[in-house]
């Protein structure tokens, strides 16, 4: 097929479903050019996981390895981030499964968690079935504070309450991004608190310009030089550390190896 025969065949496909255009729209292509415009880097420079974290021996009790989720080394990092904080006080925006929240209250004092309630979840046409898995792992454990909101409009004043770690993993959109970021850094941080971010990128070797450019337009800008991607995870972090990092490079050579030992139960 030549290029001719692409164009009419793309042409074709937008007037039967318009709706496709979305996807230039919103292609990787239109945040790389608002980067580059802004004059904004492209990629956070990367650090390695063992420098934040202690990684031998460490357990995660609940993994799924099921669709939306996390890595198991995004899993690790964020339990390994709280155990660097006495009584750690955790916060996350977007609660899924619960995978995330339920692992970190193995070490932490206190774990919220913020999601759309049922009923918005619902009326964004997605299924029961969808909604009823909000929550299925998390739920079990009664020390996890549920709340219920869109994090677009969501009082995070209210809560009155400072933060050690924040997991932001909601609406991956530019708008979600940045209006979470912004609320984050103006009402839940304190001066040595910890903020990561998921889906920074797609994998560990291909970052997600969308995301990037909703944390750089939210994050107060003398908290720009702490930002990082995490090496072998898709989060971004920021941290009030000096940190030795190195330059984005993909693909990889493999510099951690992890031994994976996998024991199952029911649920």
């Amino acid at each position: 097929m030549n290029k001719l025969q692409k164009i009419q065949k793309a042409l074709l496909l937008l007037l039967k479903k318009p709706s496709l255009i979305n996807l230039i729209l919103n292609s990787d292509y239109k945040w790389e050019g608002k980067l580059k415009k802004n004059s904004q880097p492209k990629t956070l420079p990367i650090i390695k996981i063992n420098d934040l974290i202690t990684l031998n021996n460490e357990v995660l009790n609940t993994v799924t390895f099921l669709g939306g989720g996390s890595m198991p080394t995004d899993i690790l990092l964020l339990k390994g981030l709280a155990k660097r904080f006495k009584n750690c006080s955790y916060f996350e925006i977007g609660t899924w499964r619960g995978e995330s929240v339920i692992n970190v209250a193995d070490v932490a004092k206190e774990c919220y968690t913020l999601n759309l309630s049922k009923e918005e979840i619902l009326n964004n046409n997605l299924s029961i079935k969808y909604a009823n898995l909000h929550g299925v792992l998390s739920k079990k454990n009664k020390g996890i504070k549920h709340l219920y909101g869109n994090s677009l409009n969501f009082d995070f004043k209210k809560l009155n309450k400072k933060f050690d770690l924040v997991f932001i993993d909601g609406n991956h959109t530019y708008e979600y991004i940045k209006n979470d970021t912004k609320n984050i850094f103006k009402h839940l941080i304190h001066e040595n608190s910890i903020v990561v971010w998921h889906d920074y990128a797609y994998h560990p070797e291909m970052i997600r310009p969308e995301v990037l450019c909703g944390i750089l337009d939210g994050i107060p800008n003398q908290n720009k030089n702490n930002l990082y991607h995490v090496s072998n995870t898709m989060c971004a972090i920021y941290i009030n550390e000096n940190l030795k990092a190195t330059s984005f490079e993909s693909p990889v050579k493999p510099i951690l190896k992890f031994k994976v030992q996998i024991e199952t139960s029911k649920f």
